[in-house]
């Protein structure tokens, strides 16, 4: 991979989709895990044949679409069907992720992956393996549960079970080799944005 990588993450409620697009407003190309995998999931999309014989029908929408509710009800429950999902879907964004970042036009890419750590730890192929650092969104706990539960269908109760599955702050800044911290408000952001901003284009081969 010749563009330099750069993951991006946080937890839930940090504000990782809005620290991409300033990342994305000074020129960086961003490649977005999450939407890919809505584009391998939407009516007749790549991944979509596979899901159907691996979990039925009654997963899909009436669109041909992954009826995301129903498989977050199932996967969040069962380990098991989690396990089997991600054999899925995981393959497919790395090679869609992978190709994007490729065809980078930018000195590098920032590639956000919500579960950058949690997701691949130390294995072979995960993306900490694949990114040469690793950029965290950090905010408190309350701000996150606060910004997270405001979301459609989002309830207090649903976002702490979230925060749970993923790994607390200490760990995530422990691990990560530069943060942008999103608690002092919007006007806070820009200015870090731009200093990493700089520092990756220096950085880039």
């Amino acid at each position: 991979m010749s563009t330099l990588a750069i993951g991006l993450t946080g937890g839930i409620g940090s504000g990782k989709t809005t620290v991409a697009a300033i990342f994305e407003s000074l020129g960086a190309c961003v490649v977005d895990t999450d939407q890919l995998a809505h584009d391998l999931t939407a009516p007749g999309g790549p991944a979509m044949d596979a899901i159907a014989r691996e979990f039925g029908a009654r997963f899909m929408t009436a669109e041909g679409a992954l009826d995301r509710a129903a498989m977050r009800e199932l996967v969040f429950e069962d380990a098991t069907a989690r396990a089997r999902l991600e054999s899925i879907l995981h393959p497919a964004i790395r090679e869609a992720a992978l190709g994007r970042i490729a065809r980078a036009s930018s000195p590098y890419a920032l590639v956000a992956v919500p579960l950058l750590f949690e997701t691949g730890a130390g294995a072979s192929g995960g993306w900490r393996a694949r990114v040469a650092r690793t950029l965290v969104v950090d905010c408190d706990e309350r701000l996150q549960l606060e910004r997270a539960a405001a979301r459609p269908g989002m309830s207090p109760e649903r976002v702490r079970s979230i925060m749970r599955a993923q790994w607390p702050r200490w760990r995530r800044l422990q691990c990560g080799d530069d943060v942008v911290w999103n608690g002092a408000g919007l006007d806070a952001l820009p200015p870090q944005c731009a200093r990493l901003h700089a520092r990756y284009e220096a950085l880039a081969p």
